[in-house]
């Protein structure tokens, strides 16, 4: 199956040889005429044995865009519903087959490969002191129902052009260079975001809470991860978590998912601040009965409960005093869902967030003492109020910020400081490690929906900002 899957997306037989006969590339072969014809396709050397000093801001960097383009539309190609959108729910067949073609990229970028137990996948290029720690990047390729072909894509594949173009400019890393794809960045599943980074990170509540976590469908989280080739005979999901000093940078290149770059015609977003988010489910018990039947003051109407508390989150939020602040209803279900019957329950799920914990935990605690005041007028239950997530901000590491801008500045490239108020894996990684993430304009903000796209010029731009972040770190 694994061959048919190769051959159908285009991938040449030469490398796909050369992929399962040479894991392992040595360096002891160098006159082997096979050898040469490797370096001759794959445009960078093979031999990586010259540890010549290399100073980044030497480094000249050619980014083969029409190649990774071609990438990012052929993992678009593993998706449950039809183009433009993208559907890659976390286990599920496409999920798998996605994470074959990475591990292939990766496998033909002369990286290592090793994946953890939940499926986190890590492609490694020893640098020349290979004891020290390594610089990691990376992102993730799963996709909420009907989305776009470019959120976390352009962090995983870009990093591996990243990579390919420092190895065409001849240069060498000191430290390591670790690409990470993470586990289920998105909450479709089992509705926990950025689960693989969270136990990276070294979330023990969460690692034991998935021994109990179920779908939509009641299969469990270990036993979809078993369908998919994970967590074998292991339930200690401990083991995915990193020391502290495992990595010695972490930097995520990602689209912006909102229009600013583009607005104001600037190349590259300097990421200084990640917005401290929040998830909360509500639910609103009434009696329901028939919508012709039940007169308007006899009325205990969960949905008018559940709408009036919309509009109260859309309040606190708004007065909180910060700009930054931002409070969302995603999810809106009212039971028994007919048009001639007065809803008897409404379910919630609620957004918030803001980069100052605090501002946000103050609009939390408005929106549940408004959710127990509109319960009492209404005369409904409150039957939840259930905080699921509340996690702290993240700050980048000043060290990696001044890589990226450093790079932008020797790539000519104009840049921006900003906030990233979107979730991103680099929120958990800056616990383990100093993080810095690097955005791209993407076409009027567009994300998490079809239209989502960035154009060549602005994919080149962040993969050369990366690719010289990288080496700069890498040189430390």
């Amino acid at each position: 199956m694994s061959w048919k899957f190769f051959v159908s997306h285009s991938l040449p037989l030469f490398f796909l040889f050369f992929f399962y006969s040479f894991p392992l590339i040595s360096t002891q072969h160098n006159d082997d005429p096979t050898f040469k014809t490797m370096h001759d396709f794959s445009g960078y050397p093979v031999d990586e044995s010259s540890h010549t000093f290399t100073p980044s801001n030497s480094i000249s960097l050619s980014v083969d865009i029409q190649a990774l383009q071609k990438q990012i539309d052929e993992l678009s190609t593993f998706s449950d519903t039809p183009a433009p959108s993208v559907t890659r729910i976390l286990y599920t067949e496409n999920d798998v087959l996605a994470r074959r073609y990475v591990k292939n990229l990766m496998g033909l970028a002369g990286l290592s490969v090793t994946e953890d137990v939940v499926g986190n996948i890590f492609g490694r290029w020893d640098g020349y002191e290979p004891k020290l720690t390594s610089v990691a990047t990376g992102s993730h390729i799963d996709a909420i129902p009907y989305s776009g072909k470019y959120d976390g894509v352009v962090g995983v594949l870009g990093a591996i052009e990243a990579i390919n173009a420092l190895k065409r400019s001849g240069f060498k890393p000191k430290r390591s260079l670790e690409i990470i794809l993470f586990t289920s960045e998105e909450p479709t599943r089992f509705g926990i975001s950025c689960l693989g980074s969270r136990l990276l990170a070294g979330s023990e509540a969460l690692a034991e809470a998935l021994k109990a976590t179920v779908d939509g469908q009641n299969i469990s989280f270990l036993e979809a991860a078993r369908s998919a080739g994970y967590a074998r005979d292991e339930d200690d999901l401990s083991r995915v978590f990193l020391k502290n000093d495992s990595y010695s940078a972490f930097v995520e290149l990602h689209i912006e998912q909102a229009p600013i770059l583009e607005e104001e015609g600037i190349s590259i977003g300097v990421v200084t601040n990640i917005a401290a988010p929040a998830s909360i489910k509500v639910d609103f018990e009434g009696n329901g009965g028939h919508a012709g039947g039940v007169l308007m003051p006899d009325r205990n109407d969960a949905g008018l409960a559940a709408a009036e508390l919309m509009l109260a989150i859309e309040k606190h939020a708004t007065e909180s005093g910060s700009l930054d602040t931002v409070g969302t209803v995603g999810i809106l279900e009212l039971y028994p869902g007919a048009i001639n019957s007065i809803p008897s329950k409404a379910h919630l799920e609620i957004d918030v967030r803001d980069i100052e914990e605090s501002f946000r935990n103050a609009v939390i605690n408005k929106i549940h003492k408004a959710a127990k005041s509109i319960a009492k007028k209404r005369k409904v239950t409150l039957s939840e109020f259930k905080i699921i997530n509340q996690d702290p901000p993240a700050h980048s590491n000043g060290s990696v910020i001044k890589a990226v801008v450093d790079a932008s500045d020797e790539l000519n490239l104009t840049y921006k400081y900003m906030i990233s108020r979107a979730y991103h894996d680099s929120l958990f990684m800056a616990r383990i490690a100093p993080m810095g993430m690097i955005f791209i304009p993407c076409y009027k903000g567009y994300s998490h929906k079809p239209e989502e796209y960035a154009s060549p010029q602005d994919l080149e731009n962040g993969v050369k900002v990366l690719a010289l972040t990288l080496a700069k770190l890498s040189l430390r």
